[in-house]
Formats: structure tokens, sequence, C-alpha cells
């Protein structure tokens, strides 16, 4: 054992490859994992593993160096950029006389520090347990077992290694039944959703593709869009005016590579929102040069979900960043429909709106509509939609000119004097999506 450091923030970054030169992109991304948790990257080491060790994953040479290297540039934490077992980890942490995280536990540590909402910290912590279960260690062989009992009953008792455990697993099993319970009031949220009639659309995509600031620049939200990975862990949904009518907009987790399966479980109702989803906007970086590599990672995560089937439409955001790109929604016949906008500067986000208008088949209702004096209620919630553009009274009810989205007309056919209505509307099987 060694006293660890409780800074932790100046770190030798491990990049293992198997033949041939890591991939630069994979090298820059992991530094950019440590960035955004808070590291300050001192130097990156490169380790080829041919046969990976079982005790330490890297070979006892490589580990010399990677000592001395730590040593020269002063670091007290090394991250490897790989999924290292328990006792992997231990021995690297023997050998190097530092704190050693892994690439699993690097993203758990930044999904720690940017949960906000009570059920995302929930998430996390339930992940960060659940890494931790394997990683207990014997590390109070100084203490004896504890002993108690009744005459006769005396004898060896827990061990503080066996009590840890226990907690452990009964802390688990709390959070899982919160998380039960946040999952039943998402599930009810949706559904109310559901019940409104209005599309729902999940924007998903790489992490730092712009996501947040596509959300905010499309709904006026406020949300949380920072030029960082994981800037957004905590789903929000807003409303998004379309031509003719409007949708639910939600924003989601950001993918990366290698996403660990702890916080795919985890994240579950976080996710749930893109796998229930009508439709998703699969945001791309499109200045970025492995954007192609990027797309198929983030349907490898959609399909793990369950989300791999849904419609989408592909958005290449950041064109402000190239020479040549120009604003505008394409329809193609063969391959997913695609968007090229700039959230940052607002430009094609009225084509995307259009767009997806058409694809959701919205459309106005504008016609006059004849009402009997016992649809009171319903003429109501015409005028509270700002619908009524003229209308006259006699003694058979009202003659009531509406202009509204279908979507809002869709949601008014409970009331039981509906029927005039109804018949404007087109059938719900005519939609496109």
């Amino acid at each position: 054992m060694f006293d660890r450091s409780k800074k932790g923030e100046r770190a030798l970054l491990i990049q293992p490859h198997a033949g041939g030169a890591p991939e630069d992109d994979v090298m820059e991304e992991f530094a950019e994992l440590a960035r955004s948790a808070g590291a300050e990257v001192l130097h990156v080491a490169t380790a080829r593993i041919d046969k990976p060790n079982p005790a330490t994953l890297i070979g006892s040479g490589k580990l010399e160096e990677v000592k001395a290297a730590a040593e020269a540039v002063g670091a007290d934490l090394i991250l490897v950029n790989h999924q290292l077992s328990p006792g992997q980890e231990r021995n690297l942490e023997k050998i190097l006389e530092r704190r050693v995280v892994d690439r699993t536990g690097l993203i758990l540590d930044i999904f720690a520090q940017r949960a906000n909402s009570h059920d995302g910290k929930l998430q996390v912590e339930l992940a960060q347990l659940k890494h931790l279960a394997t990683r207990l260690v014997r590390g109070w062989t100084h203490l004896e077992r504890q002993r108690g009992g009744s005459i006769g009953l005396r004898g060896p008792g827990e061990t503080q290694l066996e009590t840890d455990r226990r907690l452990l697993q009964k802390r688990v099993e709390q959070l899982q039944k919160r998380l039960e319970k946040v999952e039943v009031q998402r599930t009810q949220m949706r559904r109310a959703r559901v019940r409104s009639a209005m599309p729902r659309i999940a924007l998903v995509g790489y992490t730092n593709a712009g996501k947040s600031t596509l959300f905010n620049a499309v709904t006026g939200a406020d949300a949380y869009a920072a030029d960082q990975l994981f800037a957004t862990l905590d789903p929000t949904v807003r409303r998004i005016d379309l031509p003719g009518g409007h949708a639910l907009l939600a924003d989601t987790v950001g993918f990366v590579r290698d996403l660990p399966h702890e916080l795919v479980a985890a994240f579950r109702s976080t996710l749930s929102e893109a796998r229930e989803a009508d439709l998703l906007l699969h945001v791309v970086d499109a200045a970025d040069p492995l954007r192609e590599e990027r797309i198929a990672q983030v349907d490898a995560v959609l399909e793990d979900i369950g989300a791999g089937d849904l419609p989408q439409v592909l958005v290449y955001n950041k064109i402000d960043r190239l020479e040549s790109a120009t604003p505008r929604f394409e329809r193609g016949e063969d391959t997913r429909p695609r968007a090229w906008v700039s959230a940052k500067d607002g430009l094609g986000l009225d084509d995307l709106r259009e767009g997806l208008a058409q694809l959701f088949g919205l459309q106005r209702i504008v016609a006059t509509l004849r009402l009997p004096s016992e649809a009171a209620r319903l003429r109501s919630q015409l005028h509270a939609l700002d619908a009524v553009r003229r209308e006259s009274h006699d003694e058979d009810g009202w003659e009531i000119d509406i202009d509204l989205p279908a979507s809002d007309a869709y949601r008014l056919l409970s009331d039981p004097h509906a029927a005039p209505l109804k018949a404007l509307l087109p059938e719900p099987d005519d939609d496109p999506m």
C-alpha cells in the first residue's frame, strides 16, 4: 500500500495499442477526457501490447519507463486508456506507486462531476458502486475478525472486507429501488407527452458534437453547453415550434467510443428518452475528419439500447468551420435525411424546422368550423389556442374561421362535440413517419 495523493490532478497517460502506431484521434480523445475530469496532462506514453500481461496488462520493461517518466514530470496519477481488471489495477498501483485509473473509472469520475439532477446523481453513484464492488481489497489485515455472541456461540465474525461488501451491496439495492421509482415517474411523464399527440424528437450524437447548443438554438432553452466532453448528462425536454405544429425535443447524454456498460445500464432512464422517441436527430460535428467513424460508433450504442431501428436525421453541425458548406436540408430516398446547420451562428435552423415538419406531415388547419351551442367548451379551447380568426353566432351555435396546427387540433378530439373538427383532419395513418 502507498499514500495516495489527494490532488490527483497531475496525470501521465498510457495509451496501449496492438501493432503499428496508435491512432492520433484515440489518444487526443483520451487526453480530452482527462482534461474534462480536471486533470493536467503532463505526458502521454504509448505501450505496444501484442500479448496482454494478465497481471499488469503492460510489460515490465514499459512499466519501468512509465515509472521513470512519472517521476521526471511529477505525475501523481496514471490514467490507462483501457479497461483494467481489479487485480491489474492493484498491481499497477503497487509497481508505479501512484494512483491508477482506467478508462471506465475516468468516465465515471466525469459523470460524477457533471450530474446535477437527483436521478442523475443516483445513476452515477450506482454505476460507481458497481465498479467499486470488484475493487475492494483486503486493506484491513491489521484487524482481527469481530467476535461476539452468547456462551458457546463466540467465534469468528465478519472481516472488515466482508462488512464493506455487505454495506456496499445494501447501498446498491437502495439505489436500484430509488431509481425504479424515478423510472416510473419518467414513464408517467412520457405517457403524458404521448397523450399530447406531439411528435417526440431526441438529440443523440457523439459527445461534444454540439447537441446542447443546437437544443438551445431551436427551443430557446438555457441548457448547459460547453466545449467539453459530457457537458450534458441530465435529459432536458422542451417544446420546439415547427411550421404547422409543435414537437417535443429531448437533449440526452453524449456518446463516446467504448462507453462503459455500467453507464449504459445505470443511465437507462436517461437513454430511454432516445429509445422511445419518434425521431432521432443524430448530431454530427461536420468539421470532424473522423465524422463517419463517429456516426458508426453512435449507431452501435443506439443498437445496444434498443434504438437502432428508429428513424434518424443526420444533422451536420458546426458548418461555420467549413469553407464550402451551405445550410440546407436534404431528404434522400435511399439514405437518411441530412441537415447542414451551425447552431452557434443560427445557420440552417429554419431549413431544419421545415424539414422536420415535412417528415412529420405537420400542417395547419385553415377552415370554417360550425359548432353547435353545446360546444361552448370546445370554442373556449380554440380561443385559448389563439386559433379563432373570425366568428359569428346565431341561435344554432357558432360559425368560426380557425387557423391552428394539426397537432393542436388532434388534442381537442377528446371533446364530445369535436366531430366537425375531426372531419377536417387527415387520418393519423397518413403520417409519413
